[in-house]
This record gives C-alpha cells, sequence and structure tokens, in this order.
C-alpha cells in the first residue's frame, strides 16, 4: 500500500518509520521560531498524520540546536503591534475595532493549531531539547507525554515580552502542574531547566542530550505502537473525555466505548496470541 505523503512545508518536515511519525520542526537557522507559515501548516500535517492508518504515535522534535525559540517576533511584531484589518474593498483598515478583530481572528487561528495536536486520535510525544520558550510552551503542553534533554530551558516568555500567553498554556499547563507553580512561571516570566521542569511534572523524563531525548522518544513510541492502535486512540479519547467529566460519567463512557469496541479483530488476536505464546499482530480493526 502506497503511503501518502505529508503536505508540504517549508519549516516542518516529516519522517516515517514503522508505525512511527517523526515531525521536525525544521527551521534551525531560526532556533525553530515559528513563522507566519508555521501557524497553518502544523494544523494540516497533523490532521493528515491523525487520518493515516499506518502512523501509531507522533514524535515532535526540533532541528539543529533548539527545540524551539518561540514566535518569530520579526515575522509577528508588526501585526502584534496594531496590524490593521481590511475594508469592504480590499485596502488597509485604520479602525480599531477593524484591527482588534482582525488580531482576535489571529489569535484564534493560532490557538487552533496547538489544539490540534491535543485533539489528535495518536498519542503525541515531545521530545525536547535546548531552548522551548513562550509559544514553545504552548505546543508541548498539547501533547500527551513529554521527554527533555538535561540542556532544555523552558518559560512561560510571553510575559517577559508584555502580553499574557494566549495559545494554550494558562489553559493547559494548569492540568499538568501545581497552579501555584504554574502561576509562579506565569507571573515571573522566568527560564527554568529540566530538573524542575521534571520536578513539577511537565516532563516525564530527563535525558542526557538532544540525541539522547529523541532516541528515548522514539523507542517509547515504538512500545506504544507494538499495542493496538485501537486501543491506544480508544485509551486517549477516555482519558480526555474523563477532563470535564464526573467520574460517574467517565465511568460510563469507557462503560460505552468498551461495548462498542471489545469485539474488535484485535482483542481476539490478543487473545489468541496468549494462547499460543506469541506476540500479537494488531491491526486496529
Amino acid at each position: 500500500m502506497t503511503t501518502p505523503q505529508s503536505p508540504h512545508s517549508d519549516v516542518i518536515s516529516v519522517d516515517r518509520e514503522g508505525h512511527i511519525a517523526t515531525l521536525w520542526l525544521d527551521r534551525p537557522e531560526k532556533l525553530n521560531a515559528f513563522a507566519p507559515d508555521f501557524w497553518t501548516d502544523l494544523p494540516a500535517i497533523i490532521e493528515h498524520l491523525g487520518d493515516d492508518p499506518e502512523v501509531r504515535v507522533i514524535v515532535i522534535q526540533g532541528r539543529g540546536k533548539a527545540f524551539t525559540a518561540g514566535i518569530d517576533l520579526v515575522a509577528f511584531g508588526p501585526a502584534m503591534m496594531g496590524g490593521g484589518g481590511l475594508e469592504s474593498d480590499g485596502s488597509p483598515s485604520t479602525s480599531p475595532v477593524a484591527m482588534r478583530k482582525d488580531l482576535y481572528r489571529s489569535v484564534k487561528r493560532m490557538q487552533h493549531t496547538f489544539t490540534s495536536i491535543a485533539d489528535c486520535p495518536k498519542p503525541v510525544i515531545a521530545a525536547v531539547h535546548g531552548y522551548c520558550l513562550g509559544a514553545g510552551l504552548d505546543l508541548i503542553t498539547a501533547c500527551d507525554i513529554r521527554f527533555g534533554s538535561a540542556d532544555a530551558v523552558f518559560s512561560v516568555k510571553e510575559t517577559k515580552i508584555a502580553m499574557v500567553a494566549d495559545v494554550g498554556t494558562m489553559q493547559r499547563l494548569p492540568k499538568i502542574v501545581d497552579p501555584g507553580r504554574v502561576a509562579e512561571l506565569v507571573y515571573t516570566g522566568k527560564e527554568f531547566d529540566a530538573a524542575e521542569a521534571y520536578d513539577m511534572g511537565l516532563i516525564t523524563r530527563v535525558c542526557a542530550d538532544a540525541e539522547d531525548v529523541q532516541k528515548q522518544a522514539h523507542a517509547l513510541a515504538e512500545e506504544i505502537a507494538t499495542n493496538s492502535p485501537l486501543v491506544v486512540q480508544g485509551a486517549k479519547s477516555v482519558l480526555k473525555a474523563g477532563e470535564n467529566r464526573t467520574v460517574e460519567e467517565a465511568l460510563d463512557y469507557v462503560a460505552l466505548w468498551n461495548a462498542s469496541f471489545i469485539t474488535s479483530n484485535d482483542f481476539t488476536e490478543a487473545i489468541q496470541a496468549f494462547i499460543e505464546k506469541r506476540p500479537p499482530r494488531f491491526t486496529g480493526t
């Protein structure tokens, strides 16, 4: 079967090996800072990989010296300082309301970029090395699992440039880290290292260096990919559904999920493999 190609991007590249897709932030000369096209390219690629039945796990990592320095302020600075909207005839608008509406729409589009990661049916692992600043934190908080190299440096950097982080960190980080620690990080905008990130639970593993964090992220991805993709994706759906439900509602959700899918071919294969004392061969059906 021919593997469909990911949408083209000048700032993101995708490698595939077996059932693992590696999504590279691929702008190393700019420390993988997020340029304007990143915000449209990433959700298109994530959606493509999410729909590809051959992909079971996605690993996000950065080329060069850093995971990402965050938003590209050189590219976005003028718009963030009040770039205007357009009049009905297409000419630039000087209306403050038009400017604010245009900025609001831009922020919503950027929020969607990282929400596409959280909504991806496949597990997404972030392998962080070097800088992970500003919008980089927004990105990794949308991932399921986060590993960091010993040299990783994190920051809610938006505070230092006189803005409130607005594309995911403020909403997702308090679900990962104690709210008091979140308040400290957000109010100060300070940089913190991998050891502190591990201590607070932002990352679940500290690795030696960039090569090691990527190696360990891929080893975990391979381990996940040996399980039934139907069940792994179901588990992600159940975990996400439980976030905004009572325990009783969440229990009912998982009961309904299993009632719908436990009669799968993968379940039959798991039982047969156990009886025959061999590794199961899951197909996701």
